[in-house]
């Protein structure tokens, strides 16, 4: 599928789960999934399970794409999991979508991974060497294995982290062993799992979901999906832990010591749904608090604050909240070209952003513009987007962005882990300032993103949040981290 005019950062994946006797699962997964679908746009797929006999669909493509009627039906089963995915590690091809199903000698097992495993070369090793066949280039599959695999002789490596007990035992020695960002849905013959990593990196929530006079569960990535299946919000998974969804009911385990809270504050920035509730926030206001820090930050004398369609709109109207100066719609959006099949060609590739969104003149005419955007990340549609208010009659264009300057690569699940790709990296902010061509350019301080989404910045402290991207803070230790062939060893976490 061919986004070709974003500079957007993509995130790893959506996953949900479905735990409701009853009810067709398959059907509320799929509408959980067009939900979550923001989340990645590459491949979807939904597992189930029936009586003991597992069901599974996958493909390329959106949501809508990938299933329809003929092929929700034969996904039986009132439990269930799914997923959506964007490739961070292993490439967008079918062998890498999800979820991965296999059987073991417990039974059916079923599992949907959203993050990035920073030792995953070591565990992939591990498995390789002990004969455990490999058919993707997935840590998501390494995952699955491990959960999947017997305990191979007293002396091995494997003896100690694959016990032969419960499904929570098997997850709580995965979890000891894994490092990095993940949460999953796991699906076995009798229940539905999920879990967070110990740092809490990635969300993860749950829903209680009245269907037919009875009580069911749902799992999501984000409480939106949830919420378009009438479920609702009853927890949040916190670090390291494991709920556990069956016949008896909900359950809570604390599956690894959490480590210290690092949540991704780019879900706040960009990657969320307004409409979901992280901590008790909705997004949709956290962004508005970004707007309004960034006006008391970097204030600009203008007549017009525009936002860049969708998610800077709740800032930018923020910014015109807190300034005073009034909000209106600088573009008009076309919401489908970023989401076709069909390549655009040389020349309209070289259109770039004009295919995507339109100025709108009526309002641009003869006015000092300020462009309220969440990031720049690569720095190649800022330039195309400020050039567009100037053809539809913008007479300055002042760029304000509401999160800090990108500069550090993220091994967590986001896809810049290159840091050579990162403008912020490369240039100050006055020659990105020249290149997209602004009057004024001015980026939200570290410390206005904390103080936005609700966490103080205190020394080296993370305040429960990540800023890896922003301050090359790593919350926890990288080593042998593959980077598009370059490998980066880092001693330690902080200041690295």
């Amino acid at each position: 599928m061919s986004e070709p005019f974003s500079d957007s950062l993509k995130e790893a994946c959506g996953i949900a789960g479905v735990y409701a006797p009853g009810a067709d699962a398959a059907r509320l997964l799929f509408f959980m999934l067009y939900a979550l679908n923001h989340r990645g746009q590459e491949s979807a797929g939904i597992a189930t399970i029936a009586r003991g006999q597992a069901h599974l669909h996958k493909d390329m493509g959106l949501v809508s794409q990938v299933f329809n009627e003929q092929n929700l039906g034969p996904l039986a089963g009132h439990h269930g999991i799914g997923h959506t995915r964007y490739s961070t590690t292993g490439g967008s091809i079918l062998r890498n979508a999800q979820p991965y199903l296999i059987e073991t000698l417990h039974g059916p097992l079923a599992v949907a991974h959203n993050g990035n495993l920073t030792n995953a070369a070591q565990l992939r090793s591990e498995l390789l060497h002990h004969g455990v066949g490999l058919i993707s280039t997935t840590d998501s599959e390494v995952i699955t294995q491990m959960l999947a695999s017997p305990t191979i002789g007293e002396n091995s490596p494997l003896a100690r982290w694959l016990p032969s007990g419960e499904w929570e035992d098997r997850i709580a020695a995965f979890m000891h062993r894994a490092e990095g960002a993940y949460t999953l849905a796991i699906l076995t013959r009798d229940a539905l799992y999920a879990v967070r990593d110990p740092w809490g990196l990635r969300p993860l929530c749950v829903g209680e979901l009245e269907w037919a006079g009875e009580s069911g569960w749902v799992f999501a990535s984000e409480s939106c999906a949830l919420s378009t299946v009438g479920a609702r919000l009853v927890h949040e998974l916190q670090p390291g832990e494991i709920v556990r969804v069956d016949a008896e009911g909900f359950h809570v385990t604390q599956g690894r010591k959490p480590e210290k809270a690092a949540f991704c504050s780019f879900e706040y920035v960009y990657f969320a749904r307004p409409d979901s509730i992280f901590s008790g926030q909705t997004v949709h206001h956290v962004r508005q608090m970004l707007g309004r820090q960034l006006a008391r930050e970097a204030p600009v004398e203008t007549d017009l604050v525009v936002g860049v369609p969708d998610s800077s709109t709740p800032a930018a109207i923020g910014f015109a909240a807190e300034s005073g100066i009034p909000f209106s719609e600088g573009f008009i959006k076309n919401r489908y070209i970023g989401r076709t099949f069909i390549q655009p060609g040389d020349q309209l590739r070289k259109m770039g952003v004009r295919l995507k969104y339109t100025p709108l003149r009526a309002n641009l005419e003869g006015k000092r513009v300020v462009m309220v955007d969440d990031s720049i990340v690569r720095g190649n549609t800022a330039g195309p987007l400020v050039q567009l208010l100037r053809d539809g009659g913008a007479a300055e264009v002042h760029v304000r962005i509401s999160s800090p300057p990108v500069r550090k690569p993220c091994f967590m699940g986001i896809d810049m882990s290159d840091q050579s790709d990162l403008i912020g990296g490369r240039m100050d902010v006055e020659s990105i300032r020249r290149l997209i061509g602004a009057d004024s350019l001015a980026y939200l301080s570290i410390e206005g993103l904390h103080e936005a989404i609700g966490s103080e910045m205190i020394g080296e402290e993370f305040g429960g949040h990540c800023d890896a991207c922003f301050s090359g803070r790593y919350p926890l230790p990288l080593y042998g981290v593959e980077t598009n062939g370059a490998k980066l060893v880092f001693a330690h976490a902080l200041g690295s």
